[in-house]
């Protein structure tokens, strides 16, 4: 197979993904909690809230998701933002007591895990935006407070790239395509009811 027709498998698999994930995506970015912190009017609460319910979601990707591939992707500490979460909720003398389980995972394969894993690794390129407003409106400067949604800094286009190549490999190695969907799918719902607090 010529490095052309993997590219373009790739890139289909690639664009499947995206389209199946939409509207689980759409629905989350329509919540009140994840539309609160693109707001000029947001509050200290509002951001607060929202980085309590993400350090949730990276306790159990850090916990249960990582696991998967330890041995396969090289740069995984790199990727870790529990502790940055934390970081940022210390500067706001906010603590976060109680975790709560977020994705429910028992007897999943590894492709399913990697589609959970894209979910949460693109929400960093979701950050950048996120941190221009956060800045913003609480006038922060640097990284403090904002050290989550700083993400990968520079870096964080080609940590994307790179995540993204090892998505495409690890699919064509093991034709897991529906697999690795069904995960990411199952990632932004569980997200969605997580941040859906009544």
């Amino acid at each position: 197979m010529s490095s052309n027709t993997t590219s373009s498998i790739a890139s289909n698999f690639l664009s499947d993904l995206k389209t199946q994930t939409s509207d689980s995506h759409k629905k989350l970015e329509e919540l009140p909690v994840s539309m609160s912190i693109m707001s000029p009017e947001m509050k200290v609460e509002d951001y607060t809230y929202y980085l309590s319910l993400m350090h949730d979601v990276h306790n159990d990707t850090e916990g249960l998701i990582f696991p998967f591939f330890s041995n396969l992707i090289d740069d995984l500490d790199q990727r870790r933002k529990k502790h940055l979460i934390e970081n940022d909720l210390l500067f706001f003398n906010s603590d976060k007591t109680n975790t709560e389980k977020v994705f429910q995972t028992e007897g999943i394969s590894p492709a399913f895990a990697l589609g959970i894993l894209y979910v949460v690794e693109g929400s960093t390129l979701g950050g950048r935006f996120i941190l221009k407003n956060v800045s913003k409106v609480l006038q922060l400067s640097g990284e403090d407070g904002v050290s989550y949604f700083n993400g990968y800094g520079e870096k964080t286009g080609s940590f994307w790239k790179s995540f993204l190549a090892f998505l495409s490999e690890y699919e064509q190695e093991y034709n897991c395509g529906e697999e690795i969907i069904e995960g990411a799918v199952f990632a932004f719902d569980s997200i969605y009811k997580h941040f859906d607090r009544k």
